[in-house]
């Protein structure tokens, strides 16, 4: 990429920030564009960036644009990926859940076996240091199908954790989003999908991490990772920022997770169960997108449901305009219905307060959701 300027706009998001790192160690000049600072900023320290309320693209660069902003000219980010990925021979992780943690584990297997990976991933990986790595082996991405970036690229190998409807506004049915994976898989040399579980030990709890640890197992056997040398690496993983990420302060135990999806929400669940068994766990939900709140309301209650206190604030709106009658109050009712009790506080520091005050010794608290619920964690645990 040497000899080309590229200007990111959204540049302090998990997905394009690694891209602007990756680009720039491939000999890019880079800067970029946000609204506001975010820690994903941090290893770009050394470039320039534009911290601003509108977009900005100065003269003589090449913008790269974030999905976040559809009405900015300039190449897509999808556009952008595919352009990487065609770049040298790479595995793609796609999938509704689980896609970054699974990337994630090749990738540190890769690293700690000898094998120089780079990566993409969209989310904080401790044990890797940074979303994005830049050795000379295979390129492992993170491919989003939320706005159908996974099926414009073409990876050598491509791992499907599993196919759930989560994007309303994009896809109109489950069967056009199946549909749409069928035909992208179809044109891919090497497809992982309905991997075994992995059956050995791991850092990290849950049914879900399993299934990711497996479906990780078999794409690295297909780029000459035996199972013997792998498996007591996958053991040593610990897991990618807000993904059952546990704190404990006192005898107050908090676990934050990124969990968004139903499906999420009850695997979230059911690891703290696994974690810390017989122990109570109150739950502080924050909705994300009204369209996902508004079609699967029902499938949130009965995922929180398993739970033994909930309280849910109201959603956080992301990309999405407001939808008239369509709040965080339609999983309570829902709630309400099948006979649970939960607490509806519109703000995060009203859900804190409401936890606070109901929390007793040897409660695990649970922070689940894809937007600023994360605020809470430093309020619970100070």
């Amino acid at each position: 990429m040497t000899g080309r300027r590229l200007w990111f706009v959204g540049i302090g998001g998990a997905g394009l920030s690694a891209y602007a790192q990756l680009a720039k160690a491939w000999g890019a000049e880079v800067g970029g564009w946000d609204r506001v600072r975010t820690p994903y900023l941090e290893p770009l320290v050394d470039v320039p960036i534009e911290i601003s309320p509108d977009p900005q693209v100065p003269d003589g660069w090449e913008a790269v644009v974030s999905s976040a902003y559809p009405g900015v000219p300039g190449m897509r980010r999808k556009d952008f990926l595919r352009e990487l990925v065609a770049a040298r021979p790479s595995i793609a992780v796609a999938g509704t859940h689980g896609k970054g943690t699974t990337a994630a584990l090749i990738a540190f297997v890769l690293r700690e076996t000898a094998h120089d990976p780079a990566w993409l991933i969209g989310a904080p990986v401790p044990q890797l240091g940074s979303n994005a790595g830049f050795g000379g082996g295979y390129l492992v991405v993170e491919a989003d199908e939320s706005d159908r970036t996974a099926f414009a690229l073409a990876p050598e190998i491509a791992v499907v954790t599993n196919v759930e409807l989560d994007h309303h506004s994009e896809f109109g049915s489950a069967a056009e989003l199946e549909n749409e994976f069928a035909d992208w898989l179809a044109q891919i040399p090497h497809v992982v999908r309905d991997a075994p579980p992995f059956d050995g030990e791991l850092a990290m709890p849950g049914a879900h991490n399993r299934s990711n640890a497996g479906a990780a197992l078999v794409a690295l056997e297909l780029v000459g990772v035996s199972r013997s040398e792998a498996t007591p690496v996958l053991a040593r993983f610990t897991g990618t920022g807000r993904r059952f990420e546990v704190h404990e302060s006192g005898s107050r135990t908090v676990v934050d997770d990124y969990g968004h999806h139903p499906t999420e929400v009850a695997a979230a669940i059911a690891a703290v169960r696994e974690r810390f068994p017989g122990r109570r766990v109150r739950v502080l939900f924050q909705p994300h997108l009204y369209s996902r709140t508004r079609h699967l309301a029902a499938e949130f209650a009965e995922a929180l449901a398993d739970a033994d206190d909930v309280t849910v604030t109201d959603i956080y709106a992301a990309r999405e305009a407001p939808v008239r009658g369509v709040t965080g109050k339609l999983i309570v009712d829902a709630l309400s219905d099948r006979g649970v009790l939960a607490g509806w506080t519109p703000s995060v520091e009203q859900g804190v307060a409401r936890l606070d005050r109901r929390a007793r010794k040897d409660d695990v608290l649970l922070v689940l959701g894809a937007g600023d619920v994360d605020e809470a964690v430093g309020m619970l645990i100070s």
